[in-house]
């Protein structure tokens, strides 16, 4: 979910949340989300990276609606409202996430057919890829300005540090 433009001289500051919407600690990281967003505005890109872990089930297919969610124009509030009902995905399944595209006034159908048909499946792998090459090994993990912060076992002082390293990325932009 990326809004920086490669030919902006002075692109903003990337903050890529490696996320999993089947995983708890992805729901309780929403606050912290919530508040960098409320914080830095369009200061700060947020981006949201796919690492469907293979112990969720469904972790994959939400993946892939999300990326449809985003190709309709609304990928956070699909996010958000996915990851509010993790632990329904866990047992509803992929109906669950045709029913909150629905909800969300999206296309249902389209996000139920692009699950079939997979046309977001290499979205997902190349970022599942990508997180597995720089070491990110559960969900959520933060990278902004080079450094990796893991954030499966604790939130806590994650918020802080982001903080602290979008504000310098963002005096240094200036």
């Amino acid at each position: 979910m990326s809004h920086t433009d490669p030919t902006d001289p002075s692109p903003l500051p990337v903050l890529d949340v490696w996320c999993e919407l089947q995983c708890p600690d992805c729901r309780t990281a929403l606050a912290d989300l919530r508040a960098l967003r409320e914080r830095f505005g369009d200061a700060l890109d947020i981006r949201l990276r796919h690492f469907p872990l293979e112990r969720h089930r469904h972790a994959h297919a939400a993946a892939q609606a999300a990326e449809e969610a985003i190709a309709q124009g609304r990928g956070w509030p699909y996010v958000e409202a996915v990851l509010e009902r993790a632990e329904d995905l866990g047992t509803v399944g992929e109906p669950l996430l045709v029913e909150v595209a629905r909800e969300l006034g999206l296309d249902a159908e389209e996000v139920d057919t692009a699950l079939v048909d997979g046309r977001h499946i290499l979205i997902v792998d190349a970022d599942q890829a990508e997180g597995r090459a720089i070491g990110v090994t559960g969900t959520p993990t933060y990278v902004i300005g080079g450094e990796r912060l893991d954030g499966g076992k604790s939130q806590e002082g994650l918020r802080e540090r982001i903080e602290e390293i979008a504000g310098r990325l963002i005096a240094e932009r200036s």
